[in-house]
C-alpha cells in the first residue's frame, strides 16, 4: 500500500484484517481465571499485564510460520493503536503520549523476550517470567499464571494460521 493511498483512504488498512485475532487476545487476557485463581491483581496494571503476556504467546505462536510474520507486525500495530487511544482516553496529553508509548512498546518488547525465554526452558523459566512480569496478589508465586500462559501456548499451536488470523484459538 503506498502513502498516498493509505493518505487517501482509498485501499483498505490491512490491519483491520487483525482486528478479529486482537479482539480475541483482549478476550483471552480478561478471563477472570487469571485474576481469581491466579492472583493477577485486577489493577490497570494487571490488565495491562495480562494483555501482553497473551499477546507475547500470540505473537510466539505467530513467529512459527514464515506467512504469519508480516500480520504479527500488524497485530503489534494494533496494541500500540489501542494502548494509544486508553492514554489519550484517560488524559495523558499529547505532549507525553510519545514518551508512555515508547515506555510500553519496550515493555512489550521486553515480556515477548522473557515469555519467549520461559516457554523454551520449561516451567521454572516460565514461573520465573511470570514473576518479573505480572503484578500478583500477595500469596500468589506465579505459577498458576504460568500453567496458564503454557495451556494457551499449545492451544496456539494447535491453530492454523488462517483460523489464527480469524481469532479462533483451538480449544
Amino acid at each position: 500500500m503506498s502513502f498516498l493511498s493509505r493518505l487517501l483512504g482509498t485501499e483498505p488498512d490491512p490491519k483491520e484484517q487483525l482486528r478479529p485475532l486482537w479482539h480475541r487476545v483482549i478476550e483471552l487476557a480478561r478471563e477472570k481465571h487469571w485474576y481469581l485463581s491466579g492472583g493477577v491483581r485486577d489493577s490497570l496494571e494487571g490488565r495491562f499485564d495480562m494483555i501482553t503476556a497473551v499477546l507475547a504467546v500470540a505473537l510466539l505462536r505467530m513467529e512459527q510460520e514464515e506467512e504469519l510474520i508480516a500480520p504479527s507486525v500488524r497485530l503489534t500495530e494494533l496494541f500500540v493503536e489501542d494502548m494509544d487511544g486508553q492514554m489519550r482516553q484517560s488524559g495523558v496529553g499529547d505532549l507525553v503520549v510519545g514518551k508512555h508509548m515508547g515506555k510500553l512498546v519496550s515493555t512489550m518488547g521486553g515480556r515477548l523476550g522473557a515469555y519467549r525465554t520461559g516457554l523454551a526452558e520449561g516451567q521454572n523459566a516460565l514461573i520465573e517470567a511470570v514473576r518479573r512480569n505480572a503484578t500478583l496478589a500477595d500469596g500468589h508465586d506465579g505459577a498458576v499464571i504460568a500453567r496458564g500462559l503454557r495451556s494457551l501456548a499449545d492451544r496456539f499451536a494447535r491453530t492454523d494460521g488462517a483460523a489464527l488470523l480469524a481469532g479462533e484459538i483451538a480449544a
